[in-house]
């Protein structure tokens, strides 16, 4: 039997959080005078109440969760979170469609980045605030965020981190779940900050380097631009993005490492490895097919290709030059950046370099395996061996997501839209990047969707952010079967 009231006592607590983390955007709205602070008061008032509510009517109840009431929190935590973060949109009437600002909600908490605004830079700075801090919410994942600052729930921690981090399991920081949630977020707070000051320092307003620094750790990629970060054409700005992007995606734990001084552990993490080795060149034969079929001089050219790889890769989303305007052979090679993501671990989306990574190794191991079938050539991964049972999920993930991108653009041809804006809008949405190719490119963006065709977008980024089985698995049967 699924324990509901210790699910809703969760969910309390969650937009309580929720409540705490809009102060801020009433803070930024009353000093910029930009008009938007009742929304917001508004807002947060109804989150905090009904959080209260929620959690204090449910205080006494035993916080056995277990598996299955893991993964129910993680979906439900996502679904009150979008429905609770949508009001100060619909409140200041910056987006008064509900579908819009359900899709705009779900593409900030799920750190897509895709919108469906016209005229960002119009929106009231408050409200403009709490876009980006959707994304820095998602970042990590609200859960994650909620063991390490909500101990006081009494709730086993451990499977929440589980249910939300479907794929290979990251190595912990501390033997203890809420100590290394904490450290992550620390980790995450401090870097978040460190990018405000270098922001701040290389030209950016203060109120555009605080956004741009809570999008980019979170490798969201909203910005507070209409031409997203071409607006800021200074190339300290730009590498100064490539690099925390790029730092983004990377396996938060390897970034403590790296941090404490432990640069072997570093690099003898082989997704690291890939992750590194695979951006590197992939910018080099992509700048140079820049280079060949545009007039801008090589520092330029490699730039540019360096900042789309790396947005495109770590799934931020961020854009400085149109990577559609280039050839259709170039073109190609940044729709398949749409199916990498980055680190486990990270901020990013995405299936993950770590599950590529398993994929071409088992698949060359499987040669060997032909010539010699008698022998016994295990699969190892940083050095040590990965069981069947893990390569037999990563395989099935794979398949999964390629039926679902299928079947998603299927259904996106069949609302009406030509192939290329169905493939890139089911690509980019399911891998939670922001822009993609057809009338979705980098140029662009989602307003002219119908609202059945957001909402199934909507329901992709979600799916894509989770990992799909942590949804998917709510559909099967035996689910809900008692035990």
């Amino acid at each position: 039997m699924i324990h509901f009231k210790a699910i809703f006592k969760v969910m309390g607590g969650l937009l309580m959080l929720l409540a705490l983390s809009m102060m801020p955007c009433i803070a930024f709205s009353l000093y910029y005078d930009s008009g938007d602070e009742f929304p917001l008061v508004i807002s947060t008032l109804i989150s905090g109440i009904v959080g209260a509510t929620l959690f204090f009517s449910f205080a006494s109840q035993d916080q056995n969760i277990r598996k299955r009431e893991g993964y129910l929190i993680v979906a439900l935590s996502w679904v009150f979170m979008t429905i609770f973060g949508l009001l100060p949109y619909l409140f200041s009437g910056s987006i008064p469609n509900f579908s819009d600002a359900v899709f705009e909600t779900i593409s900030g908490f799920t750190t897509t980045g895709a919108t469906i605004l016209e005229d960002i830079e119009s929106i009231p700075k408050g409200v403009l605030l709490w876009r980006s801090m959707t994304q820095w919410i998602g970042g990590l994942g609200i859960i994650v965020l909620t063991v390490a600052i909500f101990p006081l729930l009494g709730i086993g921690g451990i499977e929440l981190f589980v249910a939300e981090s479907s794929g290979p399991k990251p190595d912990k920081l501390h033997p203890r779940i809420q100590e290394t949630a904490k450290r992550l977020w620390i980790l995450y707070v401090g870097l978040t900050l460190l990018l405000i000051a270098i922001y701040f320092l290389l030209g950016m307003s203060f109120f555009d380097s605080v956004n741009h620094s809570l999008t980019t750790m979170a490798t969201g990629g909203f910005s507070t631009k209409n031409d997203s970060m071409a607006h800021f054409t200074d190339p300290s700005i730009q590498y100064t993005a490539i690099f925390f992007m790029f730092l983004a995606g990377t396996n938060f734990t390897l970034i403590y490492l790296g941090l404490t001084g432990k640069f072997k552990k570093v690099w003898s993490s082989d997704e690291f490895r890939a992750y590194f080795m695979s951006v590197s060149l992939t910018v080099l034969a992509v700048a140079v097919g820049v280079y060949s079929v545009t007039d801008v001089h090589w520092e330029k050219a490699f730039r540019d290709s360096l900042f789309q790889i790396v947005s495109l890769v770590t799934t931020t989303g961020y854009v400085t030059a149109d990577y559609t305007s280039y050839n259709s052979g170039l073109t190609i090679i940044f729709f398949m950046l749409l199916f990498t993501g980055a680190c486990a671990g990270s901020t990013s989306g995405g299936i993950k370099f770590i599950r590529h990574l398993t994929f071409v190794k088992n698949s060359t191991l499987e040669f060997k395996r032909i010539v010699h079938p008698r022998a016994v050539i295990p699969l190892k991964i940083n050095g040590e061996r990965v069981n069947g049972r893990v390569i037999t999920h990563i395989f099935t993930f794979l398949l999964v997501y390629l039926m679902i991108f299928v079947l998603g653009s299927i259904v996106m041809s069949i609302a009406g839209y030509d192939l290329l804006t169905s493939f890139g809008a089911v690509a980019t949405s399911l891998g939670n990047v922001g822009p993609a190719i057809g009338r979705v490119g980098p140029m662009d963006n989602f307003a002219f969707f119908s609202p059945f065709a957001k909402l199934f977008l909507s329901f992709l980024m979600l799916l894509g952010r989770l990992e799909l089985f942590t949804i998917l698995v709510l559909f099967t049967p035996f689910f809900w079967r008692a035990n």
